[in-house]
Formats: structure tokens, sequence, C-alpha cells
């Protein structure tokens, strides 16, 4: 007993899942696909970012 209200709200999530219709963003989809995003120059950051407390033998440790 007092699985009524439990069961009540998982139908109710999964009706919400299945019969909900997301709104898709397919500008952000097009940016993905084409491999563009709009964050291009913070990587390029990153990349030249040198962190001071690395030793340089993270790739053979386990």
């Amino acid at each position: 007993m007092g699985r009524g209200r439990a069961k009540a709200k998982q139908t109710k999530v999964a009706r919400e899942l299945k019969y909900s219709v997301p709104t898709t963003d397919f500008d952000a989809l097009q940016r993905e696909l084409s491999g563009k995003s709009s964050n291009d120059d913070t990587r390029e950051d990153e990349d030249r970012y040198e962190d001071p407390y690395d030793d340089g033998y993270d790739d053979y440790r386990r």
C-alpha cells in the first residue's frame, strides 16, 4: 500500500515525456553539425594556458 501516488506521478511523467514536443534549436544544431561554434575563441585561449603546477607526467600515470 502507499504506492498509488508514486505510481501516478511516474505515469504522469511518462506521459509527458511520450507526448511532449520539444522545441528544437535548428541554428544550434547546424552549428554543431558543421563543426563551428560561437566559443572558438575561448578554445584557443584554453590551448595557450599553461598550468604552472603541471609536471608533464600526466600521460604516463595510470
